[in-house]
């Protein structure tokens, strides 16, 4: 039997003594502590010329006796859930946002206002603008809503916070277009990566003019291209390097049965240079907006 949970062991040295646990529950529920935080407490109590413990020990008393609840008049802090969406096929999920882009004048910015479909990766929308307006993303949004035919149709729209998201306005027009808005939470740029990742690949472009756009006109000329390439022609590794359009409007399944067949035959030909099984060319049957586990999925679709 184990004897190490038996063996008597020395208090360690820089234990505090139930004195000075008295002394710390006593000086944190005086009146001129009783709604301040042990990092307040602390740089008091030394102006003062006094010495109790540190801050972690205050800390530890505090959870340790039950006490280390939300001290003060204002709210506690509300701990947001994590945004979680699942797309199982292309317009289901989109997520959009709006990057600047600098001018050839310096301080001067395009605004580039994007939306993708979170399945496909497919730029289903997107306008260059001069300014950050709500008009100019409801715009956005019909435009894309008419492109895809989906009107009336059920969808999810996220974003971040951003004024022109949350605007009255914009949140009306989506309501008008039966598309249901979600958020990231506050300051969580990882809520929103698929459009987080978009305007990377993007900017790190060998054609991207970092020296600045000199036009609007150029700015929208170049995104045009863009949008261009990385639907028709960007093989993206988060769908199994295949295209968005591929993706968006199934043409994967008979891409990767043409893979799967190729590298089947080159197996057959030369099996002792396949140690295990040919690569994988499977496709995802969902897509999730933040990580998920497969047991969680199974309960979201149901």
């Amino acid at each position: 039997k184990d004897q190490r949970p038996l063996v008597e062991r020395p208090t360690p040295k820089n234990k505090i003594t139930e004195e000075e646990r008295k002394e710390i529950i006593e000086t944190v529920n005086k009146p001129e502590y009783a709604d301040l935080a042990p990092s307040q407490i602390v740089p008091k109590l030394a102006d003062e010329g006094r010495y109790i413990a540190s801050e972690s020990t205050i800390y530890k008393v505090l959870k340790e006796e039950k006490m280390n609840t939300h001290r003060g008049r204002t709210s506690p802090p509300v701990k947001k859930e994590t945004p979680t969406h699942i797309a199982t096929a292309p317009n289901q999920v989109w997520t959009w946002d709006i990057t600047w882009l600098n001018a050839f004048i310096k301080g001067q910015y395009y605004k580039l206002y994007l939306i993708i479909d979170m399945f496909s990766r497919l730029i289903v929308a997107y306008e260059v603008w001069e300014e950050e307006k709500a008009e100019l993303a409801e715009r956005l949004v019909r435009k894309a809503t008419l492109s895809q035919g989906i009107a009336g149709r059920p969808l999810v729209l996220h974003s971040d916070n951003g004024s022109p998201m949350k605007a009255a306005t914009f949140q009306a027009t989506l309501e008008k277009l039966g598309v249901q808005s979600s958020f990231s939470r506050p300051r969580v740029s990882n809520d929103n990566p698929y459009s987080e990742a978009l305007f990377k690949t993007m900017k790190y472009r060998p054609q991207y003019p970092f020296k600045g756009f000199k036009s609007l006109e150029e700015a929208r000329e170049w995104v045009g291209k863009f949008v261009k390439w990385y639907n028709h022609d960007h093989l993206h590794s988060g769908i199994n390097f295949i295209t968005p359009y591929q993706r968006h409007y199934g043409l994967d399944k008979k891409i990767m049965k043409n893979r799967i067949k190729v590298y089947e035959k080159a197996k057959a030909k030369h099996p002792e240079r396949w140690a295990k099984d040919i690569r994988n060319w499977t496709l995802p049957e969902y897509v999730s907006l933040n990580p998920i586990s497969e047991e969680e999925a199974k309960k979201i679709i149901g």
